[in-house]
Parts: structure tokens; C-alpha cells; sequence
């Protein structure tokens, strides 16, 4: 029989595999592939698991490992790992902590590429009104490495084109990790300068050498610039993101510098050409004028100034003459309607009309009178009734009979319940009031 002691602990046990599986050699460095499942992204560790057809196993990665890869996982997508295998105590469960992720079958880089482009282009960064490269830029920002052929070239360029430009220099690292933040740093700088235009960029190399300019931090802050962008990074076959934000992209340093500056010498045939159409058009304008000029001098206003007044002079005559005719008319017209009205009804007939109207009127106005007294001695005799049947109810007429008004502060006194002893009252009679304090009741009954 198996003594007790010889018993195991839960706890004992899973130490005891525990330490098997860390000091195993071949559960140090696991190469592993599978498929993500069980993905959910979390803010700091991430926990999720690998499987194929036959099994599951769980996975662990620490931030900092996490924080090195290039693509963003997602459920279903196979990928290749690294890591060592553990036990988990807790709950007694095996798991692999990786160190390291990539996506079976597509480069990280590119897989990271692909994703950041396609959530960029759906939040409409790509589809964003460009701005237009000025024409004749003063001061144009360089962002690139100090000791590039990059700046040479722009530098060259420039120079030739368009002398009269400012090329300034704001150097950056261009490759490795330190990169992203660089770029960053030096497109903050420029965009609170006095700048026309920025070029950014560098000479070519492989995807890992570009890769700082399809960094998220560096496209978003390209595209937040208020100063227009050219982008000259790699050869004309790399294209990376930074080249989808900026404003115009070019194929090389001296593309950019070109896109950036007029040609000086076109400038000067341009200039050529415009003043020799500047003088043409003075001319012309000059010659237009002076015909302009000699037509007014001999015109009829200054040779002969009387003819500018003369039918002016025959309108005011013709309208004065009418106006004259048209007052001799309407007076005549009135004479014989004077005339006519006068031969019909003779001037005393008028008098003796006028004295009739006038006596109605004045009867008319003597009727009027004595009905306004009637009605005045009516409407008297109404007030008089009503007051004396309102001096009937009012209760000062019955207070000069010889009674009187008690009242309290509140209300008027109809039952000795309406009182207290030693309460304060009022009396009203017809010529003043009493105050007085209640000393005793009775009932009236009594």
C-alpha cells in the first residue's frame, strides 16, 4: 500500500514539468507555424492562439515583441513564429511565448505595406484635394540626409534653373529606426518656417532601407503639411506611401528640383515676350486715343458751342407758346360756362335760394337744442332716483340713525363668538371711530 506521503501535490507536479520544459533544449528556440485564432488586439500583452488541423496551442507576446513587428495580425492569417515553449502554472496549460511573427507565404514588410495603404485609403487620405506647387518659390525646405547624393543634385539643380531660389537644408536620418521620428521631428520644424515648398526624400535601396517613409507617424504628418510636398524617395520604380500623400511625386532628386523651380532661362524669353506685347498694346492704346482726341477736337461741341443750346432753345419757345395757348383756352371755356349759367338762372333767383336754406338750418338747429335739454333734464332726474335708492342701502345712512360698525383687525363683528376677552376692536360711527378692548360677553338670549 502506497503511503501518504508519497503523494504528489498539484502544485509540486506543475513545478515539476515546469522545470522540464524550461530546461529542455529543444523547447528553447521553436520555429512554428499555424494559423491566429482566437485574435483580439489588447492594449499591452497579447494572448491569442495557433492551430492547424490537429491541435491548438497558446500563445504569448510580451509589448515589446509585439511592438517590432511590421503587419497587423488578423484572425485565420498564417504566419510563421519563434519563441520558447513554457507551462503556465495557474491553470496547468502549455503555451509558446514568441518573440518574433511574420506572415507565411508574403513579406511583413510588404503584408504591413498592403494594410497601411488600404486603411489609409479608406479614410480618404489619398483622395485629398492636392496642393499646387508654387511657381516661383523664394526658399525651398530639403529633408533628406546631409551626406546624400540627394541634396547635391537638388542643390545643382536649382542652382541652374532658377539662381534666385534659397535651398535649405534640414537633415534627417533616412534608414533605420530612428528614422521615422527624424522625419518627423524636421517636417514640424519646416512647416512652422517661411517656406514656398518642401522636398522630401532620399536615393534608392531595398524595402527595409525605405520602409521609414511608409512609417503611419511620418504619411499622416506629410499630409497635415500646410506647405505643398514633392517626394523623391528611391528610384522611379519604389513606390511608398509617402509618395501616395505628397502633393506631387517625382522620380528623382532632379525631378524634384525641376517640379519645384521654373527654368530661368524660359522665364526670360517669357518676360521678352510679354514686354514686347506690353509695348504693342501701349502703342496701340496711345494711337486709339489720340483718334479718340482729334474726333472730339473738330466735333460741332467745341467748333461751334452755340449748336449745342439751339434745339434746346426751340423746345422752350414751342413749349411756352403752347402753354401760353392752352391758359387762353381754359379761360375762355370758363367765361362761357360763367356766361351760360348766368343767362339760365338770374343772380337774385341765387339770393333768395340761399335765404330759405338758411332759415331750415336754423330751424333745424332750434329742434336740436331743446332736444338736447329734454334729455339733459331726463337723464338728471334718473341720477337723482338711483342715489337716493342707493343712499337707502349705503351703511352710512343707517350710522347716522344711531348705529354703528364694530370690527376686528381682520373682519367685521356679526356674533360674540367673532371676539375674545381682552381682544382689541374698532367702532365705527358716522363721525369717527372707538378704540376699544373687550372685557366680557353675554348672550343675547339671556
Amino acid at each position: 500500500m502506497v503511503q501518504e506521503d508519497s503523494y504528489l501535490t498539484v502544485t509540486a507536479l506543475t513545478k515539476y514539468l515546469k522545470r522540464k520544459f524550461d530546461v529542455d533544449p529543444y523547447l528553447e528556440r521553436v520555429y512554428l507555424t499555424g494559423e491566429i485564432s482566437n485574435w483580439r488586439k489588447r492594449p499591452n500583452h497579447q494572448y491569442f492562439s495557433l492551430k492547424d488541423n490537429g491541435a491548438k496551442i497558446s500563445v504569448t507576446m510580451f509589448k515589446t515583441a509585439f511592438a517590432k513587428i511590421k503587419f497587423e495580425p488578423e484572425e485565420g492569417m498564417k504566419v510563421l513564429v519563434t519563441g520558447r515553449v513554457s507551462l503556465y502554472e495557474p491553470q496547468g496549460t502549455y503555451q509558446i511565448i514568441i518573440d518574433s511573427m511574420q506572415p507565411d507565404g508574403v513579406g511583413a514588410l510588404y503584408q504591413a505595406f498592403e494594410q497601411l495603404k488600404n486603411k489609409l485609403a479608406k479614410e480618404g487620405l489619398f483622395d485629398r484635394v492636392k496642393k499646387a506647387i508654387p511657381k516661383y518659390p523664394k526658399r525651398i525646405a530639403v529633408i533628406t540626409s546631409a551626406s546624400g547624393a540627394v541634396i547635391r543634385d537638388i542643390i545643382t539643380t536649382s542652382k541652374r534653373r532658377y539662381p534666385l531660389v534659397e535651398i535649405v537644408l534640414f537633415p534627417a536620418v533616412v534608414q533605420g529606426n530612428q528614422a521615422a521620428v527624424s522625419l518627423v521631428k524636421r517636417l514640424q520644424q519646416v512647416n512652422s518656417g517661411d517656406f514656398d515648398t518642401i522636398i522630401i526624400g532620399r536615393g534608392g535601396g531595398s524595402i527595409e532601407d525605405l520602409w521609414p517613409f511608409n512609417e503611419e507617424n511620418v504619411v499622416r504628418q506629410m499630409a497635415a503639411m500646410e506647405i505643398p510636398i514633392i517626394s523623391s524617395v528611391g528610384h522611379e520604380t519604389d513606390i511608398t506611401i509617402a509618395d501616395m500623400v505628397a502633393d506631387v511625386r517625382a522620380a528623382t532628386p532632379t525631378a524634384a528640383a525641376e517640379l519645384a523651380t521654373p527654368k530661368l532661362d524660359d522665364l526670360m524669353i517669357k518676360i521678352e515676350q510679354l514686354k514686347d506685347h506690353l509695348i504693342t498694346s501701349t502703342q496701340n492704346k496711345i494711337a486709339l486715343v489720340q483718334a479718340q482726341l482729334a474726333k472730339q477736337l473738330n466735333s460741332y461741341v467745341l467748333t461751334q458751342p452755340n449748336r449745342l443750346y439751339e434745339g434746346y432753345l426751340q423746345r422752350v419757345d414751342q413749349a411756352t407758346n403752347r402753354l401760353i395757348e392752352n391758359q387762353r383756352q381754359l379761360i375762355n371755356n370758363k367765361r362761357h360756362t360763367v356766361s351760360l349759367v348766368t343767362q339760365r338762372l338770374p343772380l337774385h333767383l341765387y339770393e333768395a335760394k340761399l335765404e330759405q336754406k338758411t332759415q331750415k338750418l336754423q330751424q333745424l338747429e332750434d329742434i336740436l337744442n331743446k332736444a338736447m335739454q329734454q334729455l339733459i333734464l331726463k337723464k338728471q332726474q334718473e341720477l337723482q332716483t338711483l342715489a337716493k335708492n342707493l343712499q337707502l342701502v349705503s351703511p352710512l345712512d343707517v350710522l347716522t340713525r344711531g348705529y354703528s360698525i364694530t370690527k376686528t383687525e381682520k373682519h367685521v363683528i356679526k356674533s360674540i363668538n367673532d371676539v375674545s376677552l381682552n381682544q382689541n376692536i374698532t367702532i365705527k360711527l358716522v363721525d369717527g371711530t372707538i378704540e376699544a378692548k373687550v372685557i366680557g360677553k353675554k348672550d343675547g338670549g339671556r
